[in-house]
């Protein structure tokens, strides 16, 4: 491989960006991806990958090259070097790479990779609480998976075409995709593609969305004709999925409180063909109030930690603090006291998390149905997905029932 200056340089100034500025990597790459129009697939993919690359590896880098924060340029540039000797691509013959010490990486890299905390890259606070949530043997296995790059993954959109027809479709704008056993409306992309740019996606026939979540809405058993309110929407990957598996028959409320993500799943309820969507700011208790016992479903994805999708959003790891995550649970303790008073008796609530630790998910509902709220519900069924065994995102999600 062969590197160009221009590239090089777009990816320091996005490192400088998301390590000094705090801001969030996918931004970052995507305000990158619009700096040069002449730059070509490979050329975009190389400046997305090397930057999440490095991001992902901040910790392991940093103590290779001797650099401690601030990330100035110089330090940057020796992070870069690191990366280049690793992934064993010529030096290029450029001042800010003079008298980079390539033995010398190499040896503090297999010296270091004897250790958890380096070897995957991480805080060593976050490395505590999956040993003590997990077991040493579990979150070592968890979280090497959550340090592999995530592969594309499309839904499908029954309400357009099929999961045969969108295969054949993306075949022909040059995309090899294959099914997926278990996911029964998911594609893999056979290689990495810009599937935003293909008519398929101008057209409404699929969205981005990881394997693993996309056996949320399923699990809710949603049937069309019901009432069913999405309290965490978002920008609506899980509602739209909801909306073609109720054949746009019924009702779903999307709530959220954020406006600006309602207004993005607006866009894409419109290209999906969804119409069966109404959309709720949570501005006040007002709106939950007004639905209390009237939900046949009620889905709440709760906010949390996020530690199941590092793969995709690997800059995360570095933004979470401890005192974060005692807040999180506090706050999905809460949602699942106030938000469940919308199911009817009868009805069905499922409680979600992209999280892996067991205090965000088994032991939120246990606690939940030890409340007073929580004992009319009736445990039904619950399952966790660990990217180590499925291969992708870390997820919990567990179904709860109103009793009549």
């Amino acid at each position: 491989m062969r590197l160009h200056r221009n590239l090089v340089f777009a990816v320091i100034d996005g490192l400088s960006l998301i390590f000094n500025e705090d801001q969030y990597a996918d931004k970052v790459v995507q305000q990158l991806l619009k700096r040069d129009k002449r730059w070509g697939s490979r050329d975009r993919a190389f400046v997305a990958e090397t930057t999440y690359d490095i991001v992902r590896w901040k910790r392991l880098y940093a103590e290779i090259a001797g650099i401690k924060e601030h990330y100035s340029k110089d330090n940057l540039w020796k992070m870069l070097a690191v990366w280049i000797v690793l992934k064993g691509i010529k030096i290029p013959d450029w001042p800010q790479f003079e008298g980079t010490p390539t033995r010398r990486i190499k040896g503090r890299f297999d010296q270091l990779s004897k250790d958890r905390v380096f070897r995957e890259s991480l805080p060593d606070w976050i490395d505590q609480v999956g040993v003590t949530e997990l077991g040493e043997e579990i979150w070592t296995k968890e979280i090497a998976a959550l340090n592999l790059q995530a592969e594309v993954i499309l839904r499908v959109n029954t309400l357009k075409t099929t999961k045969k027809e969108l295969k054949q479709r993306l075949q022909s704008e040059g995309i090899d995709a294959d099914f997926l056993p278990q996911h029964p409306d998911a594609l893999k992309l056979r290689a990495r593609a810009n599937v935003f740019k293909t008519e398929a996606f101008k057209d409404g026939w699929f969205e981005v969305q990881d394997a693993s979540s996309q056996l949320v809405a399923a699990f809710l058993d949603a049937k069309p004709g019901m009432k069913v309110v999405d309290t965490c929407a978002g920008a609506g990957g899980k509602t739209l999925h909801l909306a073609s598996l109720m054949q746009n028959k019924g009702q779903i409320i999307a709530m959220d409180i954020y406006e600006s993500k309602l207004k993005k799943l607006k866009v894409r309820a419109r290209r999906s063909g969804s119409h069966n969507i109404d959309l709720k700011v949570i501005d006040s208790t007002k709106p939950i109030k007004k639905l209390h016992n009237k939900a046949d479903r009620v889905l709440i994805d709760a906010p949390c930690s996020g530690l199941g999708v590092l793969r995709r959003n690997p800059d995360s790891k570095w933004k979470l603090a401890p005192e974060f995550l005692d807040n999180i649970r506090k706050i999905q303790q809460d949602v699942l006291l106030q938000y469940s008073k919308m199911v009817k008796p009868g009805g069905k609530l499922v409680y979600a998390t992209c999280s892996v630790l067991p205090s965000e998910n088994q032991e939120q509902v246990h606690t939940f149905l030890d409340s007073e709220i929580g004992k009319d519900f009736t445990f039904i069924k619950d399952k966790k997905v660990l990217a180590h065994q499925s291969g992708y995102d870390g997820f919990y999600m567990a179904l709860l029932e109103k009793k009549s």
